[in-house]
């Protein structure tokens, strides 16, 4: 998000765009019916921010990233994380706890962004994982009286925070393709 790559910057704004829809997107299981039409532009705003930077980053592919040397540490850091948050939601389906699987999900995503930011050399993504992290030990207890599922609050808090981050990212990339 805050980092000098372009082609990292473009490629978080959009893949945080593709992710905020997906949070917004599964915020849809069991939401208010107020929230429904923020949900849906919140989702069309992520797609949006996915699509003209995933645009931009395979014509910024030649620009450097933090990432060159490092890939084989990143794909490490997503299959652990992929198989932390598996192992976790096929434990909360066994004890019947499935209510609490996007709240697992997002606790393992936010957390992933804390060595996700020293790959990238970005203070950004560490401001969000950290942010996030909070955020969600904090809606813990007010979920826990809650009934039903856990993506309505924890798909708008993912969404709105990744969309933030990803129009940020946009904010940096953006203006050093073009100028």
């Amino acid at each position: 998000m805050l980092t000098e790559f372009t082609r990292d910057a473009l490629f978080t704004a959009g893949w945080f765009g593709l992710m905020a829809m997906v949070w917004f997107g599964w915020a849809q299981e069991a939401p208010p019916r107020s929230w429904r039409v923020w949900l849906g532009a919140g989702s069309v705003v992520g797609t949006l921010l996915a699509v003209g930077c995933g645009v931009a980053v395979p014509m910024n592919w030649d620009s450097p990233s933090a990432l060159e040397g490092r890939y084989a540490w990143f794909g490490v850091l997503v299959a652990v994380d992929v198989l932390a948050a598996g192992v976790g939601c096929w434990v909360l389906a066994r004890r019947g706890a499935a209510r609490w699987m996007a709240w697992w999900v997002a606790l393992v995503v936010a957390v992933h962004f804390l060595p996700l930011a020293w790959l990238l050399e970005d203070a950004g993504m560490a401001l969000v994982g950290a942010g996030l992290t909070v955020a969600l030990l904090v809606l813990r207890p007010r979920l826990r009286d809650r009934p039903g599922p856990t993506s309505a609050v924890v798909g708008v808090t993912m969404g709105a925070t990744l969309l933030a981050a990803g129009l940020v990212a946009a904010a940096v990339g953006v203006p050093q393709i073009l100028g």
